[in-house]
């Protein structure tokens, strides 16, 4: 029985190969990046055609449309090793999840043929369009609209907040298509689409390699055939999507977490202060201690969240938010500590753990605010 639950509990060899192979490439390639993408504020096309080729573009998808066919868990596992060096990166994985998850659950076969086997392969990069300047955490206070007008439907709006903005080849909008009883339907907008602009881009506190601005609708035409999943049901798909996605925010902290409590550690080994290496001190042991059990923890309940999403568990709801709320909130109690393990260095931009402080903070805020995950738990508690 014992060895029949170490067996139930371990994680595939498989997985555990690619994630080696991710891990070195990480290391190799990306880690080197880091600084200079988040001083430059610029969007790592060399990262995304290096995931491209090493099917890593290809993990959020099933194998009927090009993609890996390893599942949730898989993801996020490699989002957590991309983010333990650059969070900016690892958005890049994350957003070919979220921008595509919501016509691999809801939309029709064509809408599928067309979008994901490119995805799959790292040619086209999507984009989530719900939130908006005034209707974030709400989305029932959604302004932008979308109106039938033939065998075509007409959108105007605007959105705030969207990743990938600039970059996308298509964006998932969400607009209010039925005003009397504040109806949301989900579409597939192209970039190239008359009256689209992807707007300007926000001047950020962190995860600055991934460029996030506030595209614009205007008089857009898109074809019948581009509506995701029916009519009127957007907040449906917006949902169902989030449910799963919010756990590569999950992942993304995790990995921030692990890479700031490495650096710290490692730093701790080095750094001599009264004649002997910090590590050695009780005052910096306890907070090593404390920074790599907190990760620990919140990995093993991403982990948890991930197993439940691949065999459609219907307590996801719950645990994917207590994995985005307990891993976000730890992620920037060790970030913080790893910049006062490090002193004043931890402070400069010589040494990573201030940028990791720094994208730390955004996964408290996106895929659903921390005190929106409260809510959805204790809901699910009352049920």
């Amino acid at each position: 029985m014992i060895a029949a639950a170490a067996d139930s509990y371990a994680i595939p060899r498989e997985n555990l190969d690619f994630r080696d192979t991710i891990r070195q490439i990480v290391r190799e390639r990306i880690a080197p990046r880091a600084g200079e993408i988040d001083a430059t504020s610029s969007y790592p096309w060399d990262v995304r055609r290096l995931f491209a080729e090493n099917d890593i573009l290809a993990l959020p998808f099933p194998e009927r449309y090009g993609g890996t066919g390893t599942g949730t868990l898989m993801l996020q596992m490699a989002v957590e090793e991309i983010a333990k060096a650059c969070a900016s990166s690892a958005l890049v994985l994350m957003v070919q999840e979220l921008g595509t998850l919501p016509i691999q659950l809801f939309g029709s076969d064509e809408l599928k043929e067309r979008f994901l086997p490119r995805c799959a392969t790292g040619e086209w990069t999507p984009a989530f369009a719900l939130s908006e300047p005034e209707a974030g955490s709400d989305p029932a206070a959604m302004r932008t609209t979308g109106v039938r007008d033939g065998d075509e439907w007409v959108i105007n709006g605007a959105k705030n907040w969207i990743t990938n903005a600039g970059v996308a080849d298509f964006y998932v909008v969400f607009a209010v298509t039925d005003r009397d009883q504040r109806r949301i339907t989900a579409f597939v907008v192209e970039k190239d689409r008359p009256g689209f602009s992807p707007g300007k881009l926000e001047h950020k506190l962190g995860i600055k390699g991934s460029p996030t601005g506030a595209p614009a609708f205007v008089d857009v035409r898109v074809p019948a055939e581009n509506v995701i999943g029916e009519v009127g049901k957007g907040l449906s798909v917006a949902l169902a999507t989030l449910e799963r996605t919010r756990l590569g925010a999950a992942a993304q902290a995790v990995g921030i977490a692990q890479g700031a409590t490495d650096h710290a550690n490692d730093y701790a080994k080095e750094r001599v202060a009264f004649g002997k290496p910090i590590n050695q001190l009780q005052a910096i042991q306890f907070k090593l201690a404390d920074m790599e059990t907190g990760t620990a923890a919140a990995r093993e309940l991403l982990y948890k969240a991930c197993a439940l999403a691949d065999r459609r568990d219907p307590a996801l709801g719950k645990y994917s938010s207590m994995a985005k709320v307990f891993a976000s909130d730890n992620a920037m109690r060790v970030t913080v500590e790893a910049v006062q393990v490090l002193g004043g260095y931890g402070f400069v931009t010589d040494y990573p753990v201030e940028r990791m402080m720094r994208d730390a903070k955004i996964t408290q805020i996106y895929e659903g605010t921390n005190e929106i995950q409260r809510i959805v738990i204790a809901r699910h508690m009352t049920r």
